[in-house]
Parts: C-alpha cells; structure tokens; sequence
C-alpha cells in the first residue's frame, strides 16, 4: 500500500483549472521529486495536499485513509500527516529559533514542553544548529533560518515531509547548508515530496522523479529514467536542456 496515493487530483484557482488530473504514488520512505518547467503545477499539488488550493474531483489518500478536505475538520486531519516547508522561512522574529521550533507542538498540539523541548534540540542538533537554539532569527543567516524552519515542520512529527523550492530564496553559498540538512533526513527515512529546480540535488536523493507540464503529469519513474531516457518528447525536449546546462 503507498505511503501517499494521489489519485485524479483536479484543483482550481478561481474559475481556472490548474491541476488536471494528477495521479502519483509514493512509498513509505520515499523521495518523490516533482520537477519540470515554471508554471506547470508543481507547487500546486502541495498545496492541494496541505487543504491550501482547494481540490475539486480526485482523491488523496495516506496509508490508506482518504483525505476529503471536505471540512476545516478534513483539512486538520490532512496537515496533522503532513508538514509543509516553502520558499520564505516565515520565522517569528521576535521568538529564538527554540521557540519557533516548539510554538506550535507546545500550543497547538497541546504537547508536554519537557518533550517538545528535548525533541527540538534534537532537531536542531539533525539541522546542525544545536548552537543557535537561543540566536533571534536576524542573527541567522538565510540558510540556517531555512533550517530552523525544516526543525519547526519536524516537530510536529509528519508522516511525509513537503518541500516547496526550499533553496530557491537562497544565495547559491547558502544553498548546500539547506540540501545537506535534507539528506540527514532522507537517511533517517522521512517520506518526502519536493519541488525543486536543483537538478542535481534531484538525481542524488530522490527515488521518484516525477515531471509535469500544464498542470499533468507528463512522466515518472526512477532518476536514472527520467535524466537518461524519458520516454515523452515533452520530458526529453526539457531533460535535455537540463544536461546541456
């Protein structure tokens, strides 16, 4: 059984149609990279899964249980098997990085803070920033704040982790910081879904490359099959210029 089945997905902005069907499966354990051109979706189906753009026909469903997001209720219960990391870190600038990481499994959740607080610093220790648990966000610079924001989305303790262009608001220096912190999680196992326009990244960590273009999926299937020998002309036309530069 998938981990995540994502299966007929429609989704709309307003009037307009912006996901057409999209199905997708993904292991438990597993890293499924969403890539292709700008504007084709990608960051739309997880915001689809988060109950943030709203989904009109399909189903989603995790370890089994269908999603409905027909409810706030629905919605809750989606994001309580899910976390979300975007572009912008979205830190609380007048919290530490300790408190950002422990506000919400301490107030929302409802979580003791003895253990919220022992399972933060381990997060911080897995992001490497086990020192700046008491630093103010402007004391950081843009790659550990991007960290200290994929702590804050693990100590809500997700089933499957999304990643929305998580590096893309960085300076290129900053950039590995924030890649090497998702390794340490993919080598713990986190179930993963990102968007991401490193290439690169994509063909080392994920399992799953999965290409879109106008709101479909195009193509999936293993790095080595996307990279090497896409089967569609769409995803060899863009795989292509991907290598060439």
């Amino acid at each position: 059984m998938p981990h995540l089945a994502v299966r007929d997905v429609r989704a709309k902005y307003g009037a307009i149609e912006v996901l057409h069907g999209i199905s997708l499966s993904i292991e438990a354990g597993e890293i499924a990279a969403l890539v292709g051109p700008s504007g084709s979706g990608k960051s739309t189906v997880l915001r689809a899964l988060m109950g943030l753009t709203p989904i009109t026909g399909g189903d989603v469903m995790i370890a089994g249980e269908r999603m409905d997001y027909s409810s706030a209720r629905a919605v809750r219960a989606a994001r309580d098997r899910m976390a979300i990391v975007f572009q912008q870190y979205n830190l609380f600038q007048n919290m530490t990085v300790i408190r950002n990481v422990t506000l919400a499994p301490t107030k929302i959740k409802g979580w003791s803070k003895a253990e919220v607080g022992a399972e933060a610093m381990r997060l911080l220790a897995l992001v490497g920033l086990s020192d700046k648990a008491d630093a103010y966000p402007d004391q950081l610079s843009g790659g550990q704040q991007q960290r200290v924001a994929l702590a804050r989305a693990l100590a809500l303790k997700p089933q499957i982790l999304l990643l929305d262009e998580v590096t893309s608001a960085l300076d290129p220096e900053l950039v590995n910081e924030v890649l090497d912190a998702v390794r340490k999680l993919a080598a713990e196992g986190m179930t993963m879904v990102i968007v991401s326009h490193e290439m690169g990244f994509v063909r080392e960590v994920a399992n799953k490359v999965v290409f879109m273009d106008g709101g479909e999926v195009i193509e999936s299937g293993s790095p080595e099959d996307l990279f090497n020998a896409p089967k569609t002309n769409r995803a060899r036309n863009f795989f292509s210029k991907i290598i060439r530069h």
